[in-house]
């Protein structure tokens, strides 16, 4: 019963940081399909690098997503 009382809280976080993540990912979704089409198969690192070269092009949303994950 102690075991789980432990466990929960940390389900819990995790859950949370995986929800903003996902928030993210649809913030910056259109903007990625939209200017960097083709880096959409090359994983998550060539996609950031490319919407980091069209930020002044990027939605509102994205851009805000961007800089609140330190990029």
């Amino acid at each position: 019963m102690t075991r789980l009382l432990f466990v929960i809280p940390l389900l819990l976080v995790a859950s949370a940081a995986s929800a903003q993540q996902q928030q993210g990912r649809e913030a910056c979704t259109r903007d990625a399909s939209r200017f960097c089409r083709a880096y959409l198969d090359k994983g998550d690192d060539a996609v950031l690098a490319c919407l980091k070269e069209h930020r002044g092009r990027l939605t509102k949303a994205c851009q805000q997503t961007l800089t609140a994950h330190g990029q």
